[in-house]
């Protein structure tokens, strides 16, 4: 078998472990004589594979009790939607606009209220993450939106947003469990599973309780908070298997890589190495400003779009896969989500090295 070392901005590589319990478990999980794909809903099988997903994101998180956590379908982009749907009151919002993500968050809400542009980093290309605190904030907001890491330009927030009693919102799809995070200190907080738990299909949110019940009354029904929450994420099928890899990848997280502190310290480790290259030469240049960069999310470029393309077709013909920047900005992007391997890293190194020396300026 062989496996290539993929970064992909998502859907993205899974842990080998899962993959291997997973693919172990594909014709019977446990002893219910079926696969997970074949399971009802509604099963005692699969009621205690939901409830043990949650049960060990909470535990991870340290998710406080007066939070729901959901597992719903649409991906980040239809809480886009939800947000605004549910939480505004007072028809208001504010939102930090860091990246595409978050920009297509704020123009979504816009459908719905008159919400406020607080701060944006487009002046300098999205490099950097603008410092924001509560006097920057509208009074009679119901919420200030942010993207906490930013999977296109490689930033994320080094600080959380003091919103004072503003609740916070936080897209957290590319950085999901890949360090602590205080869940109070956010209202809600929402991730496309595919970039770091699951494969596409999974969206998670945590929303604190008394932030539910608001919507109105002509919301659609999959977009209600209140109705998700009450049916403990089965209004309707949920996306079954994907909740069932993220619970494997929940247990690999909490016994294998020691918790998110030991992902933390693993993301650090593996982050610095692809780091401390591209800052000793001058060959490559990450354009991330150095205090906002993302542990997830390294684009770089050689200031030579030939050799770009070039790099990346290579890359690929080396077992270097989905390594081409978006394309909104070009150059190159590794993502090192939690499954890619230290040696995955360490080799892209090497490859960058013999390119540098094979293809000069």
């Amino acid at each position: 078998m062989k496996r290539v070392y993929n970064f992909s901005a998502g859907p993205s590589m899974l842990p080998l472990p899962v993959m291997e319990r997973a693919s172990a478990e594909m014709m019977c999980c446990g002893d219910s004589g079926m696969s997970v794909m074949e399971m009802s809903h509604r099963s005692p099988e699969f009621e205690q594979i939901i409830a043990e997903a949650e049960e060990r994101l909470r535990r991870l998180l340290s998710i406080p009790e007066n939070y729901k956590v959901m597992f719903l379908q649409g991906g980040a982009s239809t809480q886009f939607a939800a947000v605004p749907l549910n939480l505004m009151r007072n028809g208001k919002a504010d939102y930090v606009v860091t990246g595409q993500f978050s920009n297509k968050a704020y123009k979504e809400a816009q459908k719905f209220g008159d919400v406020k542009l607080v701060a944006s980093s487009a002046d300098r290309n999205h490099t950097y993450i603008p410092f924001i605190d509560r006097s920057m904030i509208r009074p009679d907001a119901d919420y200030v939106h942010i993207c906490f890491n930013n999977t296109i330009y490689g930033t994320k927030y080094n600080y959380i947003p003091d919103t004072g009693d503003i609740p916070l919102v936080a897209d957290f799809s590319s950085c999901a469990l890949s360090e602590p995070l205080d869940v109070s200190k956010f209202g809600v907080l929402y991730a496309g599973a595919q970039k770091n738990i699951a494969p596409a299909g999974l969206t998670i949110v945590i929303v604190r309780e008394d932030l539910i019940g608001f919507a109105p009354a002509n919301i659609p029904v999959m977009l209600d908070y209140k109705s998700l929450s009450e049916n403990n994420s089965m209004y309707n099928t949920p996306p079954c298997y994907p909740i069932y890899i993220a619970k494997l990848v929940f247990e690999w997280i909490e016994t294998q890589m020691g918790g998110l502190e030991g992902m933390k310290a693993y993301n650090q480790k593996k982050c610095k190495v692809l780091y401390d290259y591209l800052d000793s030469q001058d060959y490559y240049t990450a354009p991330a400003e150095k205090e906002f960069r993302s542990m997830m999310n390294v684009p770089f470029v050689t200031g030579n779009a030939d050799l770009d393309k070039l790099f990346a077709k290579t890359a690929g013909e080396n077992g270097f896969k989905n390594i081409k920047g978006h394309r909104s900005v070009g150059g190159m992007r590794a993502s090192i989500y939690n499954a890619m391997p230290i040696e995955g890293v360490e080799k892209l190194v090497e490859f960058m090295k013999d390119f540098a020396v094979k293809n000069p300026k």
